[in-house]
């Protein structure tokens, strides 16, 4: 029997936290049940990576595929929050933000990634909430804060460009997904066409303050934005199945393996 075919996260503390029961949610748990039966997800977020770090990884993380290997069905990658980082003194993290479109793009067109025909989702970095972000980096020591939330904006803005430049590539725009969120949660903290929430130039966070508890990292809200996101692209075909259709089932189901006698 073939193994079961994978949903696989790639990519930083962003997936590896996904886990979690954050207000009662867990991204990676509702991602499970929405594959149950039909899809492993896998797990390869790796805290503090960057896309650096995931190149000289990704031969160990995706081996060439063997006849009895599972089938990687779809591929989520998330990173370049730590790209982002500042290049300062006490920082370790930064990636030039060219070299870092060049690293995604290497990445989603990785042949042993190829091998396995995916469907590849690109998944833009949240927004940084800078003023929160900087207030925590100097309460841990830090002389200044190790992140821009404009910086880390045109991060999100080259995950875009590389899933344009490559044909089958979908494209999660999280970060907007969670600024739309955040303004709609405290519209009188965002004019239209100003300096965008979390920034010192606007200085008002608005519902970031919220989705993101450190600045950084998502809480279950902003996790069940990344969900709404993704779950229509995986397995839309289930989406029109009767709640009892067990198409798609890699074990069969019960009622196969054991049927009712037949009527006498």
């Amino acid at each position: 029997m073939d193994p079961h075919p994978q949903v696989v996260l790639f990519g930083d503390s962003l997936f590896q936290q996904s886990i979690d029961v954050q207000d009662g949610f867990s991204f990676q748990a509702a991602l499970q049940s929405h594959c149950q039966r039909r899809l492993d997800v896998i797990n390869r977020g790796l805290s503090g990576w960057n896309t650096k770090n995931a190149m000289e990884y990704i031969d160990k993380i995706f081996p060439e595929p063997t006849p009895s290997s599972p089938k990687i069905a779809y591929l989520l990658v998330l990173l370049g929050a730590n790209d982002a980082v500042l290049p300062r003194p006490f920082t370790s993290q930064h990636v030039p933000i060219e070299e870092y479109k060049a690293n995604l793009t290497r990445i989603v067109t990785h042949p042993h990634v190829a091998a396995h025909k995916p469907k590849i989702l690109l998944v833009t970095p949240p927004p940084l909430d800078e003023i929160k972000a900087t207030a925590c980096d100097m309460a841990n020591g830090f002389p200044s804060g190790a992140r821009s939330a404009t910086v880390s904006a045109a991060y999100s803005e080259k995950a875009r460009e590389v899933a344009r430049e490559n044909p089958g590539v979908v494209l999660i725009d999280l970060w907007q997904g969670v600024m739309d969120k955040a303004i709609a949660m405290a519209p009188g903290d965002y004019q239209a066409g100003g300096p965008w929430l979390g920034t010192p130039e606007n200085g008002k966070q608005g519902g970031l303050d919220t989705l993101l508890p450190d600045g950084l990292h998502m809480n279950g809200d902003a996790y069940r934005i990344l969900f709404d996101l993704v779950a229509p692209h995986i397995g839309p075909e289930w989406a029109s199945l009767a709640e009892d259709d067990r198409t798609g089932y890699v074990l069969p189901d019960w009622r196969v393996l054991n049927p009712l006698p037949a009527a006498q």
